[in-house]
């Protein structure tokens, strides 16, 4: 287990920033695609900030268990989308940003708190500091160009038709590229995703000001 024997207050603030993370991201996707003309995340009840819309039980374990995970996948349509296969990146792109963007407002109100003599206590500490670890490394890591991560669709379309083409090809072993990586890295002193973790603790901990 990436969290080794957590302490109650860190199962809480883990807990809070999987739900909070998660549910961000998704419903950026959907959002997105909304306002880009593809309504059915909209008809599905996707462009929401009901965290019970957007989390996957098996996936919410996994990021507990290994470090990373997934929330339910927004379905799109990215020939109902204006900008044609831009939009599909503008999609794709939009939760990362979100969760790097939640994670600087986070650390904001952290930073204000801390001024303001109102955490002394280690429980909202953790929280806080939980919910801008995880949006940094949340961000990252759906940012690796490998299907099914958002990286891979936020670059496939940025490229020439015949070499997406190519590239769409081998998208199925994504999946398997992916869990070697992921295997690799769970419990190893510095596996494939080390580096991961470490730029987003070293990022969370210069927004937080640690």
């Amino acid at each position: 287990m990436l969290f080794g024997s957590p302490s109650p207050e860190v199962l809480v603030g883990i807990a809070v920033a999987l739900v909070v993370g998660i549910t961000f991201h998704e419903f950026s996707h959907a959002l997105v695609a909304d306002q880009l003309g593809d309504h059915r995340p909209r008809a599905l009840g996707r462009v929401s900030l009901n965290p019970l819309r957007h989390l996957d039980p098996l996936g919410s374990l996994f990021f507990v268990i290994a470090g990373f995970g997934w929330g339910k996948p927004v379905p799109v349509n990215g020939y109902a989308l204006r900008p044609g296969r831009l939009g599909m990146t503008m999609v794709a792109v939009a939760g990362p940003l979100a969760n790097f963007a939640l994670a600087a407002l986070v650390a904001l109100a952290f930073r204000i708190l801390q001024l303001a003599g109102l955490l002394d206590a280690d429980l909202p500490r953790q929280v806080l500091g939980w919910i801008v670890f995880f949006n940094v490394a949340l961000g990252l890591f759906n940012l690796i160009p490998i299907p099914p991560l958002d990286g891979y669709n936020v670059v496939l379309p940025l490229l020439p038709p015949r070499q997406a083409f190519i590239v769409q090809r081998y998208a199925p072993y994504g999946y398997v590229a992916l869990l070697v990586l992921v295997v690799l890295s769970y419990g190893a002193v510095s596996g494939p995703l080390d580096w991961l973790f470490q730029l987003a603790g070293g990022v969370s901990g210069y927004l937080l000001g640690a």
